[in-house]
């Protein structure tokens, strides 16, 4: 932001030296980027942060200056004089986006005489980088360098029909721009149109064919206020940014719309002549109240660790703006002025105070009480995860949150609901929500397969944005994985992350059931009767669908699940010196018994039986599937697994570990109708 230090001088008193208010500024969080001495002024360049848009005018640097000098600062309301005739008579505004134009008001001068600025309002836009066109094209630019409000003025004869129509624009329309390039528009880009159609960008710029010219002799004067978000995107879409978009995306002063109009309307009149009609034609939409802040003096004190007079706390407040709406023995209400909509919390609040009493009188050696702060439990489980992972030879991704439509279509374990549009796309041809992480770490899989890198083992924790009925989308934070490696090797993956996470959670198994999937190497994860996660190898179509060379496997489960089941107490346990036996047990068993059954039933046995002998079963592994028709009969399997036991307080005997097995295999008989081959 360049500032003219003579232009300065018009609104507070600039007794200091110039290093030295440039020194104070940057203290106080302008900082100073360089100055450069245009003619007989000076262009002070200033940072201005995004959260501080009051600061884009020549007004709002001199009330930062005046609070930290305190004077007076010097803003008069403008009155321009206006004609009889009404301007509802000339013109009228629609706005059918109200999301993207709050407020839209319009005055209308007729009669005005375009010719060159005077000298001094040339020399003043010159300063701070702005070329003169004509004396209404400078008056614009030069309240908008003013006080931070962009303004547009339209040739009012060549506006069809002469009304104003704010609204989104059409698939199809295109714009040239008073850079005299034609601009493509796109649905959800806010226009300002009149009968015919787009006559400028809204917050962005105008167009040529209503731009002010030598023949011009009738205004109409926009000051509005565009949404943020749809000005930023409208301007990183089509490449197009201007002084007025910067200002529309940080936000503007709705208080400060008027002011901004009548300015510009009083220096017309006074420079170009002409008759303002009467009245404005607006729409406008009241903005909800904001709510008073409490700000109590020993904040003050515990924070920044000096005592603030105050009485200065109540000077800084008022001289920035605000006002006092109540006071008791320690505690003042302040009302936020308009222009700063960054003011919400009472610790903004005390450092608006910091800043302007001066960091520079709070001693290094402030003693500042301090207390102990602790990882939300949310972050530390994240902390667990990426650990057991990584351990694992797994690299964390990070993909976008938007997808495509046939992304999402062809992944569906969490909802069947349409996914959520964007408009605009973010990204090109991604313009949904997404509804699962598996689709953008297949395209990620994908890429790396192009590379050639041989080993692609990649997770990724984020967001999932689920629709709700006629509300906000349900957000659930995911966990998902892809791997070259198979079922199990995933399946592993995440029992290590349960386990390391101590999380007591009954996991039911179930059919995936879910298309990209093998129907056999795939299951649902549920816990408490609610599915919780998802995993499979991936079919060879799908793996044609993402175009993948190879093989691969993918999980995702529902992180807030292990979250609340998580233990993360550090507990110790002493390794057990006794020796461990294990035998390997292969049953016939129908093809429609589960392993997930199987192995609940030898769990349950296993405990039952620990009452009698005192073993404990230690592991249960999953070995292999083997089918033969001929000898086990249609309809068989083969199922070998093996069983670990271990005592913490003895050496097992041969003998107790078989008597848990034959208790192992009795169950297995009785629950399944397995039968044990011998060895």
């Amino acid at each position: 932001m360049l500032v003219s230090w003579e232009w300065l001088k018009e609104y507070t008193a600039l007794e200091m030296d110039r290093e030295q208010l440039e020194d104070r500024l940057a203290m106080s969080g302008l900082n100073h980027e360089g100055t450069e001495q245009v003619g007989d002024d000076f262009a002070i360049d200033l940072e201005v942060t995004s959260n501080r848009p009051d600061c884009l005018g020549h007004i709002g640097v001199a009330r930062e200056i005046a609070v930290l000098w305190d004077q007076p600062l010097r803003v008069t309301a403008p009155a321009p004089q206006e004609g009889k005739a009404p301007v509802s008579k000339s013109t009228s505004v629609v706005v059918e986006c109200p999301e993207l134009c709050r407020r839209y008001t319009a005055r209308i001068i007729r009669g005005v005489k375009i010719g060159p600025s005077p000298q001094w309002l040339q020399q003043r836009l010159k300063t701070v980088g702005i070329e003169a066109v004509n004396n209404v094209v400078d008056i614009s630019n030069y309240v908008l360098m003013e006080c931070g409000q962009p303004l547009h003025t339209f040739d009012f004869t060549r506006l069809s029909a002469g009304r104003i129509i704010v609204r989104e624009a059409r698939k199809g329309e295109k714009l040239v721009a008073i850079d005299h390039k034609t601009y493509e528009l796109e649905p959800g880009m806010c226009v300002i149109a009149d009968a015919a159609g787009p006559v400028a960008l809204a917050g962005v710029m105008g167009g040529a064919a209503t731009e002010v010219g030598p023949n011009t002799t009738d205004l109409l004067i926009e000051a509005a206020d565009f949404a943020p978000l749809n000005v930023r995107t409208t301007a990183r879409r089509l490449k197009l940014h201007s002084d007025s978009s910067y200002r529309f995306e940080r936000g503007v002063d709705p208080e400060g719309i008027d002011w901004a109009s009548r300015r510009c309307c009083e220096l017309i009149l006074e420079l170009a002549g002409g008759v303002l009609e009467c009245g404005m034609a607006e729409v406008h939409q009241a903005a909800p109240p904001r709510e008073p802040i409490a700000l109590r003096q020993s904040q003050i004190k515990r924070v920044l660790g000096i005592e603030v007079p105050a009485d200065e706390t109540r000077r800084i407040l008022t001289a920035l703006g605000a006002k006092l709406l109540g006071e008791s023995s320690d505690t003042l209400q302040v009302a936020p002025p308009s222009w700063r909509r960054d003011l919400t919390r009472e610790i903004d609040l005390i450092e608006e105070v910091a800043r302007m009493h001066g960091y520079d009188k709070i001693p290094e050696d402030a003693r500042v009480p301090m207390t102990a702060s602790h990882k939300r439990e949310g972050d530390r489980v994240l902390s667990i995860v990426r650990g057991v992972l990584t351990a694992r030879g797994f690299d964390e991704a990070m993909t976008t949150s938007v997808s495509n439509l046939e992304w999402v279509e062809c992944f569906r374990a969490w909802s069947d609901q349409p996914p959520l549009q964007i408009r605009p796309a973010m990204l090109r041809g991604a313009d949904r929500l997404r509804q699962s992480l598996i689709p953008s770490l297949l395209e990620s899989r994908r890429v790396n397969e192009s590379f050639a890198n041989s080993v692609i083992e990649l997770f990724e924790t984020a967001k999932v944005y689920l629709p709700q009925d006629a509300a906000l989308p349900n957000e659930q934070l995911m966990l998902a994985l892809t791997s070259g490696r198979d079922f199990f090797h995933v399946k592993g993956a995440i029992e290590q992350i349960i386990q390391a996470l101590h999380a007591d959670v009954p996991i039911d198994i179930s059919p995936a059931n879910l298309e990209m999937l093998d129907p056999v190497r795939s299951c649902r994860l549920s816990a408490g009767g609610e599915m919780f996660g998802v995993l499979g190898e991936v079919t060879p179509a799908g793996c044609k669908k993402f175009g993948l060379r190879g093989k691969t496997t993918v999980a995702e489960i529902r992180l807030s699940v292990l979250e609340n089941a998580a233990k993360l107490i550090p507990q110790f346990a002493g390794l057990s010196t006794s020796p461990a036996i294990s035998r390997d047990l292969n049953l016939v068993l129908d093809e429609t018994v589960r392993w997930s059954d199987l192995e609940t039933t030898v769990r349950a046995s296993a405990t039952d039986a620990a009452a009698a002998v005192g073993a404990v079963l230690e592991a249960v592994d999953f070995r292999e599937i083997f089918r033969n028709a001929k000898k086990d009969g249609p309809g068989k399997k083969r199922l070998l697994f093996s069983v670990t036991f271990r005592a913490d307080d003895r050496t097992l005997t041969n003998q107790q570990a078989d008597e848990v097995r034959e208790k192992i295999c009795e169950a297995c008989r009785r629950e399944h109708g397995a039968a044990l081959l011998a060895g």
